[in-house]
């Protein structure tokens, strides 16, 4: 909005399609003033929480977490600031949707979503970590232990696809997915109660896991053994190194059955992450229409706010069926050979599961 009251044009906003381009070309008109509700004490608990997928006790911890970090505002408070953010993230809608809900212009939400994210997503550092003191690695290594008796494991890896508009420009093929859809390739470790410990939300749905684990700060230190003895679990398009395991393709005896049987059952839980994350911002099973260096803030934003819903013990927002959203889609990543030669499946499969079969341990915990 200008000084004189005209609701103007952001050029962060939606991509110019027919609807941008009249919003374009129309005389301007005087903005109209919306009723602004206080959304925070209209709705009780259980309407809240289907509106912002957060109860009100996690919402207001969490903007105390990004006060210092928001921009001032004479017309809108902090809590509606964030309020839009939620809004936004929990319908993955058009602008304008969320500003007619909050009684606001659309360029207003396209402010208040972009920095409002990155505010959050700054929080990255202190909310998604991995463990990094010998009692934080034996604490994780514990809890993976008691998943599928998978051992030495701090975290599972894998990737998703966060779905996005064409950015445009010589390199927009670039993040078009072997689905046929531009996206995101969106790397990330889970715990084994489904948080985020690392995340990397830069590189175009075109890049293969492996490529983009390659250049990940993450694999320069299991390389250099900051995480000691603990390794990795990954999927068959990774490859076996002494940090990373993954399944084998095929499975010629009992030891190698059960060495499957435990990794896979390890490795799900980066899966059912995923899952959990998408159902509570269904933003990222749709089309996000933003700039993106905007959608990567909103992935790691996410990511955050995820991890902060496990700390509090939030509950899975219901699926609602009114949302339409897309099943999570699974990709068949292109396998990596076997490698032989030292890595830790081989060590594992040499020593410690003949052992685990040979004590008739199940995999089932008590």
């Amino acid at each position: 909005m200008n000084a004189s009251g005209n609701c103007i044009w952001d050029s962060w906003s939606e991509s110019e399609d027919e609807e941008d381009i009249e919003i374009l070309i129309i005389e301007r008109r005087q903005y109209k003033m919306h009723e602004r509700l206080d959304h925070f004490n209209k709705w009780d608990d259980i309407d809240f929480f289907r509106r912002f997928r957060f109860r009100k006790e996690t919402v207001a911890n969490i903007l105390e977490l990004i006060r210092p970090k928001l921009f001032r505002s004479r017309n809108i408070t902090p809590m509606a600031k964030l309020l839009i953010t939620l809004r936004f993230y929990a319908l993955g809608t058009m602008l304008i949707s969320v500003g007619d809900f909050f009684g606001v212009c659309k360029t207003t939400v396209c402010l208040v979503v972009r920095r409002v994210s990155s505010a959050i997503a700054s929080l990255r550092k202190d909310i998604i970590k991995m463990p990094d003191s010998d009692e934080e690695m034996a604490e994780a290594s514990y809890a993976f232990y008691n998943l599928a008796k998978f051992p030495r494991t701090i975290g599972a890896i894998d990737c998703t696809h966060v779905k996005i508009q064409s950015p445009g420009g010589d390199n927009a093929e670039h993040f078009r997915n072997r689905k046929g859809y531009f996206s995101l390739n969106v790397q990330s470790v889970s715990s084994a109660n489904l948080k985020f410990l690392n995340i990397v939300a830069r590189w175009p749905g075109s890049c293969h896991d492996q490529t983009i684990f390659n250049n990940s700060v993450l694999k320069m230190k299991l390389e250099r053994k900051d995480y000691k003895k603990y390794i990795v679990v990954a999927d068959s398009g990774y490859s076996n190194t002494p940090y990373m395991a993954t399944p084998l393709l095929e499975c010629t005896n009992q030891v190698e059955q059960l060495y499957n049987e435990s990794i896979i059952r390890s490795r799900n839980v980066v899966e059912r992450k995923y899952g959990v994350w998408k159902r509570r911002f269904p933003v990222l099973s749709l089309q996000m229409r933003i700039k993106t260096e905007t959608v990567q803030d909103v992935i790691v934003a996410t990511a955050v706010l995820h991890n902060i819903a496990v700390d509090f013990n939030e509950e899975i927002p219901p699926n609602e069926l009114e949302a339409n959203i897309p099943p999570i889609e699974s990709f068949d990543v292109a396998r990596i050979a076997p490698d032989n030669r030292n890595n830790v499946r081989t060590e594992l499969l040499a020593g410690y599961f003949p052992a685990l079969l040979q004590s008739n341990t199940s995999l089932n915990t008590s």
